[in-house]
């Protein structure tokens, strides 16, 4: 359910894996918020690159279709992940001037560069997506801490902030 433009001041959801299958199996906490944000004219989003966390290409993804009929599915581009990737540096190394030779890569591994994991990566471009999303944003995850650290933003104001709703 793609919208072309946001009517309303309602909450964006963004669900992870965990709560785009909570919402495909009737969870009733899921789907109240989600209906929230229908009512309000908020939008309910998720990653694209999460549906791979969840379809299986089989007919134990029927739910999970039937679910993505009330989700925005946000596509992964070179700037998301751009900024998912930005996401997973430490503060220190997001801070740090280009190395010689003006690449703000030298001197690292691929090795370092994979050190996040799947599961780092994945969460990092859902909190990109989140980031993106008109505010109010309420993320439903199963990964609560994470989820809190990749989606701070110390330098707004807390009525502004992603809440992460560890579900």
């Amino acid at each position: 359910m793609a919208r072309s433009a946001r009517r309303g001041v309602g909450p964006t959801v963004v669900l992870d894996a965990r709560g785009l299958v909570r919402l495909a199996a009737g969870d009733p906490i899921v789907r109240e918020y989600v209906r929230q944000a229908h009512a309000r004219d908020g939008e309910v989003v998720t990653a694209a690159s999460t549906l791979a966390e969840v379809l299986r290409g089989g007919p134990g993804d029927a739910s999970v279709h039937q679910a993505l009929k009330h989700v925005t599915v946000v596509p992964i581009d070179y700037h998301l992940a751009r900024q998912a990737g930005a996401l997973l540096a430490p503060a220190s190394d997001r801070d740090a001037a280009p190395a010689a030779g003006g690449r703000a890569d030298a001197g690292h591994s691929a090795a370092g560069h994979s050190a996040a994991g799947h599961a780092g990566t994945q969460g990092s471009l859902l909190a990109a997506v989140a980031l993106r999303q008109p505010r109010p944003v309420v993320l439903l995850t199963a990964d609560q801490g994470s989820m809190m650290r990749l989606t701070g933003e110390p330098h707004r104001r807390e009525a502004d902030r992603v809440v992460v709703i560890g579900i």
